[in-house]
């Protein structure tokens, strides 16, 4: 049975902003860095103070240029930077030096995955501007931190093409894969790196004109936008029905209370004044240059996808996975490049390396396990010199201390027992531990012999190996 065909329509833009991984802010060589005290990465530039005169960060513009690249924008071989004036406590200067109809990167696109369906979403554009600072509040009084004032920022701005809360969230995740793939940003949430701005209106079905469109400021995580996207079209679809219309207005997303709340009617362009930044002449690159980012590109989140599917034969789940982070993706291919069991290296760093990181809340980066030795931990058991609770036991050693598992085998006497001999006596002992299991197996109860063979594992502290075993309580239970 299909579901009926929705009453209205969501059409859902973000403004995303994006801080740069670079080591210092657009205009200033004061030092980027995030939890330093308040008001101690400044200087004349980044506050404003007259006669300041910036520069702007090279690195920031490569990067932002390479942001374009993947995206498949077309990039402004002439760019500017232009004065945005609106006043705020967070703005040192009253205007914000930004980007607005001679950006870096034009047009542009990203492709998501929903439900096993995929869409791709435009872009317009990708501009460069500086940040702006932060008001802290307290319980008596505010005050304001530039540390965060002229840091790079980025804004990506997709058209309206989303028309979910779930697509959004696929968009914006998918955005971070490719901006960290590329090491263009962080996207560190915690610290701020990315933030997004929502543009959202309804219609009803049928209608081919966009309705009037509220926006939402300042969102600082992504189950927030999607949460504030639920709510907002829900309270847009609740006017329309009951006659009434929508005001474009700038509204604010209330966390604690699950609503959005109106703030201020909407701007237009005129009234931020849009003029030439005087104090910067215009950004000229060169065909060749650009050229030389291009050949300079990570492999694409999508591309690596495919390719692990291909190349190692993966799953497409398990790629999916393992591509998620870049990091993890590095240490797998590492991992499987040097044992050459790629859905061995798949299963440990799948199971064991990603459990473990996540009991602990571990970065990858913070991994004492390195490749080499996980691939020599697999090789352990595929020589089945070690057993497979052997090997969680020496991974769990790996993991808390690093080392080589064949010296920590060596070390706590860990290698697994092939000597029949010695297995003939433990599966004697397990058989006459258990003469009722023994009778149930003779009886013609197949499974019975499962249990015993659990028994030797068990008396053997998991040594024993468990093909040899099995062969040893067959001779004697049916001899």
């Amino acid at each position: 049975m299909t579901s009926p065909a929705p009453e209205f329509l969501a059409s859902i833009g973000l403004e995303t902003h994006v801080q740069l991984r670079t080591a210092s802010k657009l205009f200033c060589g004061c030092a980027r860095a995030f939890g330093a005290p308040p008001n101690t990465l400044v200087c004349p530039v980044c506050l404003g103070l007259p006669g300041a005169m910036p520069t702007v960060n090279r690195e920031a513009v490569r990067l932002t240029v390479r942001a374009g690249l993947l995206l498949d924008c077309e990039i402004g071989l002439r760019s500017k930077f232009d004065r945005k004036s609106y006043f705020y406590p967070d703005m040192p200067k009253n205007y914000q030096i930004s980007q607005y109809d001679r950006p870096l990167c034009i047009g542009g696109k990203l492709e998501i995955e929903v439900g096993g369906a995929r869409k791709t979403i435009r872009l317009t554009r990708i501009h460069l501007e500086e940040d702006v600072g932060k008001s802290l509040h307290f319980e008596s009084s505010s005050g304001v931190d530039f540390n965060r004032a002229g840091a790079p920022l980025m804004e990506i701005v997709s058209e309206p093409d989303l028309a979910t809360p779930d697509e959004a969230m696929a968009y914006l995740l998918a955005l971070k894969q490719i901006l960290v793939y590329g090491g263009i940003s962080d996207a560190n949430l915690e610290e701020g790196n990315v933030r997004c701005d929502i543009n959202v209106s309804v219609r009803p079905a049928g209608a081919t004109r966009l309705g009037t469109k509220a926006e939402i400021k300042n969102m600082n995580t992504f189950k927030g936008v999607h949460r504030a996207l639920t709510y907002e079209i829900e309270r847009q679809i609740r006017v329309l029905r009951a006659g009434g219309a929508i005001r474009q207005e700038t509204r604010r997303w209330d966390d604690a209370a699950g609503r959005t709340e109106a703030m201020r009617s909407k701007e237009d362009a005129h009234d931020y004044r849009y003029f030439p930044e005087p104090d910067l002449l215009p950004i000229e690159l060169t065909a060749e240059e650009v050229a030389a980012w291009r050949a300079d590109l990570p492999e694409r989140p999508a591309a690596r996808r495919a390719r692990f599917v291909a190349a190692y034969g993966l799953p497409e789940y398990d790629a999916g996975v393992l591509t998620a982070e870049k990091a993890i993706a590095d240490y797998f291919e590492a991992v499987a490049r040097a044992c050459g069991n790629f859905k061995a290296a798949s299963n440990w760093v799948m199971t064991e390396v990603l459990r473990a990181l996540g009991e602990r809340q571990m970065d990858i980066a913070q991994l004492r396990v390195t490749p080499a030795a996980l691939a020599a931990l697999i090789g352990l058991v595929e020589r089945k010199v070690i057993t497979m609770p052997t090997a969680k036991e020496v991974f769990a050693h790996l993991f808390e201390r690093g080392g080589d598992p064949e010296a920590i085998v060596k070390e706590k006497g860990l290698a697994q027992v092939s000597d029949t001999g010695a297995i003939d006596a433990l599966a004697e002992a397990a058989i006459a531990a258990h003469p009722s299991v023994a009778a149930d197996y003779r009886a013609g109860k197949k499974p019975a012999l499962q249990f015993l063979v659990g028994q030797v594992m068990k008396a053997s502290r998991g040594k024993a190996n468990p093909q040899l075993a099995a062969e040893a309580l067959k001779r004697k239970l049916e001899g």
